[in-house]
């Protein structure tokens, strides 16, 4: 928007210097060809020897018209290219910034979708591992529950003492009995 601002004003100068270098020389001109033809009428006829002091004047003030039309005309030109010169810089610099910047959202565009492309690749990272540690988590308390020993309570403690000693009275009199009847086969002999 900067850039075709600046594109129309300096559209606009350049147009008013055309015009002003166009008039500046045709006053130029036209200021040249009145002292060529005074210059020229005051020199061939000698009757005009008394008006020579005013034609002498005449010339004298059209030579200081034609002076500060060269200067103008010299200083409009010298304007106009230090214009084009500010504008062409400006000009560039703006097509460079515009490079610059087009390229950072090119980038940056790039990079963006690296990160969403690296978000999305994390994200599912995150869920494998997540569902990994859910399955190591369950191992685990399957594994504790079958590692992890409970402290008897003192009521099932007592039941497998008595039910130990119970089996022991058992072979003990199963014992005494295969004894009894060994000996008892042993004396029959």
């Amino acid at each position: 928007a900067a850039q075709a601002e600046m594109d129309r004003l300096r559209e606009k100068e350049h147009e008013e210097f055309v015009s002003t270098q166009a008039d500046l020389k045709k006053g130029l001109d036209g200021v040249k060809m009145a002292l060529t033809v005074l210059k020229d009428y005051y020199s061939k006829d000698a009757a005009h020897g008394a008006a020579k002091g005013a034609g002498g004047n005449i010339i004298g003030l059209l030579e200081v018209v034609e002076s500060d039309f060269s200067k103008n005309l010299a200083g409009i030109e010298a304007d106009e290219e230090a214009s084009a010169i500010a504008y062409d810089t400006e000009t560039k610099e703006n097509a460079l910034e515009k490079t610059t910047k087009d390229k950072d959202v090119e980038h940056k565009i790039k990079e963006s979708a690296s990160l969403d492309k690296e978000s999305a690749s994390l994200s599912s990272d995150s869920s494998n591992v997540k569902e990994e540690l859910d399955a190591v988590l369950e191992y685990l308390a399957k594994i504790e529950g079958e590692c992890t020993e409970v402290a008897e309570t003192y009521e099932q403690r007592k039941e497998h003492r008595e039910a130990e000693i119970a089996g022991l009275k058992e072979a003990l009199a199963t014992l005494e009995d295969e004894t009894a009847l060994l000996q008892l086969g042993g004396h029959r002999g």
